[in-house]
């Protein structure tokens, strides 16, 4: 029956709308810092088996295959791409980019938690504490990095190890240790917005260490790392979709032309 077409459609044409959604929110965010670009998986339905493969036919003799038509698709999951984007030099001191695996640890006011990211535009807030450089919240690194007021010069090495110059002096002197938080399974982190990211069960507790050390990513001072959106990929990705979503409209379409069809022998 071209009823059961119908539904089939409808579930493609709602997959390649979520689809749609995940691609426009990647071209959205190429210009983001450390942002991540999102994959939409898909995965086919149930199947209405008339015929199952190895049964007998008159002969006794078993099929080679069956007869089984599928109910459509739909969406299996939205999955993170954690592929390293690219290192760009900004000159700022106070910015910094984690080239490997890893997130800098952040204190959030509101809710009082422990969230993660990869965007490393740092600033000093006036309590003289190394923050993430938000408009909208002061979020602390954690473990807090308090900066001295006389402070002239801050460097931040691969390692993570933070120094400073004060007045009067000219040598970098050690004040405190940038660490680094890992995961199992990055994929299961919950992405939050603002570029921040939840601990789930799905991700496991985060494993801290120092940059550079049991796989961490390091510190690269004076850099920040580019959304990983390739623009150009994304467009294509946009294309096949819009095409997708078109001919699951077709396919609607015609069954609806055949059911009217059938409606209409009555008269005859």
């Amino acid at each position: 029956m071209s009823v059961q077409a119908l539904y089939t459609a409808a579930s493609g044409m709602d997959a390649m709308q979520t689809k749609l959604d995940v691609i426009a929110n990647n071209l959205a965010n190429v210009s983001t810092t450390a942002f991540k670009r999102d994959r939409a998986n898909f995965e086919d339905l149930l199947y209405r088996n008339e015929v199952y493969p190895g049964m007998l036919d008159n002969n006794q003799n078993p099929t080679a295959v069956g007869t089984h038509i599928g109910l459509g698709t739909r969406v299996t999951s939205v999955q993170m791409d954690h592929r390293q984007g690219t290192i760009q030099q900004t000159g700022r001191e106070l910015d910094i980019a984690i080239e490997g695996r890893g997130f800098l640890q952040v204190q959030d006011p509101l809710t009082q938690t422990v969230q993660f990211t990869r965007a490393g535009n740092l600033n000093i807030n006036a309590n003289g504490q190394l923050v993430i450089g938000s408009a909208l919240t002061g979020r602390l690194i954690e473990p807090p990095i308090q900066i001295p007021p006389d402070a002239t010069s801050v460097s931040i090495g691969p390692n993570g190890q933070v120094s400073v110059r004060q007045i009067g002096t000219a040598e970098m002197v050690p004040i405190n240790q940038l660490t680094i938080a890992t995961f199992i399974n990055p994929d299961g982190l919950l992405k939050l917005g603002e570029n921040l990211y939840a601990q789930t069960d799905a991700s496991s507790a985060p494993l801290l260490g120092n940059p550079g050390q049991d796989g961490a990513g390091v510190i690269r001072q004076g850099s920040l790392e580019a959304s990983n959106v390739e623009p150009v990929q994304e467009l294509i990705d946009l294309i096949t979709t819009q095409r997708g979503f078109e001919l699951n409209s077709q396919a609607i379409q015609a069954g609806d032309q055949i059911m009217q069809q059938i409606a209409n022998l009555r008269r005859f």
